[in-house]
């Protein structure tokens, strides 16, 4: 069964439901940074298409994996990553009549994350979508808007209100922030 014949497949409702709003920074930037992500929230009303070099259901195991080049897009947003596994609950329907319910999604190897001018790279990344909760990590997470960028190791967004924390993981949280973006009065 390939990536391209799940039109009706509806794992990615629990990836890319996500728009992210800009960033703000708080004062405190010692070594974590907290923010507003208003726009990052759930979303079940776009169609989603998802694809990638090979899918393997294990229905069983209530999980699917999907490897090589994997894609998803929903709206403005676009998920990219080596490999996506996605675990339903067990009991909560199956993934191949799409109509699973979703536990948690996985994400690793060059994980990119796009939503209209905004941009997120890290190593790897959890959709935990009971939790609503979203973590980026790796050696080097980046998030950008624009000529503004904020660098750590970890990045934890709670998707139902928007909350963000970036993590400097031993260092120091790095932003660079452009004037130009500044809001005049």
């Amino acid at each position: 069964m390939s990536a391209h014949s799940f039109s009706a497949f509806r794992v990615a409702a629990a990836v890319l439901f996500l728009g992210v709003a800009p960033i703000v920074a708080t004062p405190a930037l010692a070594q974590e940074t907290q923010s507003r992500m208003k726009g990052l929230e759930l979303s079940n009303d776009a169609p989603i298409q998802i694809e990638s070099d090979k899918l393997e259901i294990k229905d069983p195991e209530s999980k699917a994996i999907f490897t090589g080049n994997v894609k998803v897009v929903q709206g403005t947003t676009t998920l990219q990553a080596g490999s996506m596994v996605v675990f339903y609950k067990k009991g909560g329907g199956a993934i191949s009549s799409g109509n699973a319910d979703i536990d948690r999604i996985e994400v690793n190897d060059k994980v990119f994350l796009q939503s209209g001018t905004q941009q997120a790279t890290a190593d790897n990344g959890e959709f935990n979508m009971t939790a609503q909760t979203l973590v980026l990590k790796g050696k080097q997470v980046v998030l950008s808007e624009g000529k503004n960028v904020f660098t750590g190791c970890q990045l934890n967004v709670q998707m139902n209100t928007g909350e963000a924390q970036l993590q400097a993981c031993g260092g120091r949280v790095q932003i660079q922030l452009d004037p130009k973006s500044q809001k005049t009065n």
